[in-house]
């Protein structure tokens, strides 16, 4: 046969793209800009040296849970622990969305949750941002009275757009619905802030956190989930068996235990961030969008142009222009001193000489 029989669900859906080029300054996943500490990186090879490379991992990574549950103060029954964040975001739709079932979305967003929806079956109900990126609070609380919804994700702070939300809209958003509520966290850190502390009142609440962004471990590919012991008995119902490696449960476990040893670089992302956002203001024809995270969300005219003319002095920034409700807008993650300086400049250049030739 030289045919193969494609599931017909598919045959609209476009694979995720991250969008990765090589550049000298890479502006545009929202990375740390720092690698893992020295004497974190040595513990991890110490460790290394002892794992049994032949046999299969703990298949629910129990030690990097039991770390993750003391440190906030739950049990292990109340973590999971995933490939990524991703991985979890996936099987919050598989657990709790499906044909027949609901999703309410908060757009502009992140794009893989709409996305997950959809390869599972569930139906999206979007609930637009206002025109300042905050959640319409009183449009998604009349929504989920009518009964109907099965999740929401509420991200804090947003990607792309980078603002917190109120804890009083949260609380208020857990009280009005049985739906299961995640807020993505994943960003938390460097908005110094969490609703953890809901937790405690809240069965239908679910917190993601990640290792990607503040601990500076986006290539080991590792999240976790805070919830109620029955909601994340739900997760592991349909996580996949082994999905977290040795390898990567060694390096989680080493740097939990550590994690202190990043709060330098933390302060100094929102720092640079803060600086970043200055120096931004100061530059004709951009307007930067307040953030909580370690990204600013920027518009400028032709931002697609402006992206290309920055890729070609070697600054990779994420182009979200033609994303609905983002026209015209970069996300610029925040870096080195020395490249948000180049990227800074950069930009300085680029629309100064688009000013010009407009003029000629």
């Amino acid at each position: 046969m030289d045919n193969v029989r494609f599931n017909p669900r598919f045959a609209d859906v476009a694979p995720y793209d991250a969008k990765y080029l090589p550049a000298d300054c890479l502006l545009s996943a929202n990375e740390s800009p720092y690698n893992l500490p020295d004497d974190i990186r040595y513990e991890i090879r110490k460790r290394l040296k002892r794992l049994d490379y032949n046999r299969y991992p703990d298949p629910l990574a129990n030690e990097l849970r039991d770390l993750i549950a003391e440190a906030n103060g739950l049990e292990r029954e109340n973590v999971v622990v995933g490939n990524g964040g991703d991985e979890l975001l996936f099987n919050t739709a598989l657990a709790f969305g499906g044909p027949g079932r609901k999703f309410l979305n908060c757009p502009p967003t992140f794009s893989v949750y709409a996305a997950n929806a959809e390869l599972t079956g569930t139906e999206v109900v979007n609930v637009p941002r206002l025109a300042n990126f905050r959640i319409d609070e009183m449009g998604v609380l009349t929504r989920v009275a009518e009964g109907d919804i099965d999740f929401i994700i509420v991200t804090s702070p947003n990607n792309p757009t980078g603002q917190l939300v109120s804890d009083d809209f949260i609380r208020h958003l857990l009280e009005s619905t049985d739906a299961l509520v995640m807020v993505d966290e994943a960003y938390g850190e460097f908005a110094r802030t969490t609703c953890r502390p809901l937790l405690e009142r809240h069965k239908n609440l679910v917190i993601l956190r990640t290792f990607s962004k503040a601990f500076s471990c986006a290539g080991v590919r590792l999240g976790y989930l805070l919830g109620d012991a029955a909601v994340i008995n739900e997760y592991l119902k349909v996580r996949q068996p082994y999905s977290v490696d040795a390898v990567s449960q060694l390096i989680g476990c080493t740097v939990y235990q550590n994690r202190q040893m990043f709060s330098p670089n933390i302060q100094g992302i929102i720092e640079e961030r803060d600086r970043l956002m200055e120096g931004l203001k100061e530059i004709e024809g951009v307007q930067a969008f307040p953030s909580d995270a370690n990204f600013i969300l920027v518009r400028v005219a032709g931002a697609s142009e402006v992206w290309e003319k920055l890729y070609e002095r070697g600054v990779l920034v994420r182009d979200f222009s033609h994303a609905p409700m983002l026209e015209d807008c970069l996300r610029l993650s925040v870096g080195t001193p020395k490249e948000n300086n180049a990227l800074l400049k950069g930009l300085r250049k680029v629309l100064k000489e688009r000013n010009r030739a407009q003029q000629a």
